[in-house]
């Protein structure tokens, strides 16, 4: 694998799978067969996939041509770009130049554009997602996790303890944050860090507790991501929840 800063990791597996367990390659090669695609142009042996991309990647900007698992396996810390077996990797990406033609950076102009839902008086405040230390992405694993899982505890809403009192709520109180499109079941945890029009909820968690029932899938115009990190939002106790 290789993580955000360009490292190749060697990976080796923990413990022997159970039966009838496939890994990824496996997958993807009985995949590809059932879509009509020779067995042999899929292999599963993890170093001879390896090898593949180090074939397919050579002369990019992704160069793993020079990676090896004998390298890997010496020790030796390598990062993409690294063109051959002699080159020492690349662990600090565009020190010298960028990758333009001429090696300098390339400016863009861009002109501030507000969030494509604003609140209003049915929904006055700005919700934003993000992460928690116990947890990773979706949650999917860590939540599988039991020290995690109790480390990180329930879904919850992080806001100014004034914004607390004016919903109705206090710390600790169940609650309900109602959007747009959905409601999200909620702890409330006061924090009198938090701006007084900003509650925070984060994105690890499932079923009726998921961020994303409220978040805005509205489109950037270039790059097409959604704007998963605005949305406009209500606080209500959760006994007190309406349509």
């Amino acid at each position: 694998m290789t993580s955000l800063e360009g490292r190749v990791l060697r990976r080796r597996r923990a413990t022997t799978p159970p039966g009838g367990a496939r890994g990824e390659l496996e997958v993807l090669r009985d995949l590809a067969v059932r879509l009509g695609q020779p067995e042999h142009r899929f292999p599963v042996e993890p170093r001879v996939v390896f090898d593949e991309l180090r074939a397919a990647s050579a002369g990019g900007v992704a160069d793993y041509a020079g990676v090896t698992y004998d390298r890997l396996d010496a020790g030796e810390t390598l990062h993409w770009p690294c063109p051959d077996v002699d080159h020492p990797g690349t662990p600090r990406l565009f020190l010298d130049r960028f990758g333009t033609d001429d090696g300098r950076a390339r400016f863009t102009v861009v002109e501030h554009r507000g969030p494509a839902e604003e609140p209003d008086a049915d929904f006055p405040l700005v919700a934003t997602t993000g992460r928690v230390l116990a947890h990773y992405q979706s949650g999917a694993q860590t939540r599988r996790v039991g020290e995690l899982t109790t480390a990180a505890g329930p879904m919850f809403v992080q806001l100014h303890p004034d914004t607390a009192v004016r919903a109705g709520v206090c710390d600790g109180d169940d609650a309900v944050v109602v959007g747009r499109r959905g409601r999200v079941s909620v702890a409330v945890r006061c924090d009198d860090s938090m701006r007084l029009d900003t509650v925070f909820l984060p994105f690890h968690f499932a079923g009726d507790a998921r961020a994303n029932l409220l978040t805005n899938p509205a489109l950037d115009p270039t790059s097409r991501m959604p704007e998963f990190k605005v949305c406009a939002v209500r606080i209500e106790p959760a006994r007190a929840v309406t349509p």
